[in-house]
């Protein structure tokens, strides 16, 4: 068995898209649903382009958290760390998409936010053996909105500092998650200070910084190795080992925009796992990588379904064949 080189931890659950764009959400009676949640999509996303990656989370022990865990080891990731719950449900969420594939986040299918099982991942239950050989922590902040999930969320940093193991974190923000946090912006504020590599987008880096520059964001935090800023359409914005630079996106024929982020993370570690952390030092290895990342980032939105849409190796190696960024020489 291979090494697991990358731990995502963080929710697993359902994206429920409106098949009726033109009406509200109290409206609708059709739902298309697909398996998401940012950590596990990256995970998933990690494993096809070859690297092993075990995700930690806690599911449902319900019909549809059968689903769940069934696609997870379907897909090739290694369940060691998942908990499963006998009695909170799986979360749905609901969203509706406009015509450009942009997703509208609109609600939870019953119950408020924190009565769902990945809001109670147990610090206790973490496998630390596994924390032992990995290479990199992913995270996102939504389970930071929830007292028992965040306190394995720090549980899993301090391993990660124990064991020399660089920390993603993918921000994430959607505001019906932290109902229940009197300054949700405070909480994942404090949280940067343990985190080694940062991606958001340029909506969140405006809420949270008050700025989209990435090396302003990159300097206020003397832990932060890189930070990524994307927007969509309009390219990524990076501040990598002290170079900077801005990529234009690539042209596609866009279906879904859901999970493309999460995919984008999995090229990035995908990369830096491949050329190993002091090339960060290199401007042109680090374009390079932001490219590749670009790519697995787009390819994913020319398909319904995050995971499902996400592309092997050799598809990510057929696209940079063929295609240019937006404006490239």
């Amino acid at each position: 068995m291979k090494k697991i080189s990358v731990i995502c931890m963080g929710e697993m659950l359902f994206d429920c898209f409106s098949r009726q764009p033109e009406k509200f959400f109290k409206k609708v009676t059709s739902w298309q649903y697909f398996p998401g949640g940012a950590p596990a999509n990256t995970a998933c996303a990690l494993v096809k382009l070859g690297i092993p990656t075990a995700f930690i989370g806690c599911i449902a022990k319900d019909k549809q958290g059968e689903l769940l865990i069934n696609l997870l080891k379907e897909s090739g990731v290694d369940c060691t760390g998942v908990q499963r719950h006998h009695t909170a449900p799986t979360r749905n969420i609901y969203l509706l998409r406009d015509e450009i594939g942009s997703s509208k986040f609109v609600g939870f299918g019953g119950g408020n936010s924190a009565e769902f099982a990945d809001a109670y991942l147990c610090a206790e239950l973490l496998p630390i053996s596994l924390f032992k050989e990995v290479d990199w922590l992913v995270l996102g902040t939504l389970e930071l909105a929830y007292p028992k999930s965040r306190e394995a969320i720090y549980k899993a940093i301090s391993l990660a500092k124990l064991y020399d193991t660089q920390v993603f974190v993918d921000i994430n923000w959607e505001p019906m998650f932290w109902e229940e946090i009197d300054n949700p912006f405070q909480e994942i504020l404090d949280f940067m200070k343990y985190v080694n590599f940062l991606k958001l987008t340029v909506d969140e880096a405006q809420l949270l910084f008050k700025t989209t520059d990435p090396k302003a964001i990159a300097q206020s935090f003397s832990n932060l190795k890189g930070v990524l800023i994307t927007a969509n359409e309009r390219g990524c914005s990076y501040y990598m080992g002290e170079n900077e630079g801005n990529l234009p996106a690539f042209s596609v024929n866009v279906q879904d925009t859901k999970g493309a982020g999460d995919a984008f993370n999995a090229g990035i570690i995908f990369q830096i796992l491949k050329y190993g952390i002091y090339c960060l030092t290199n401007p042109e290895i680090i374009k390079e990588i932001v490219t590749y990342a670009s790519a697995v980032g787009a390819i994913t939105t020319t398909k319904l379904g995050a995971i499902k849409a996400q592309p092997t190796f050799v598809e990510v190696e057929d696209f940079l064949r063929s295609h240019c960024l937006r404006n490239a020489d």
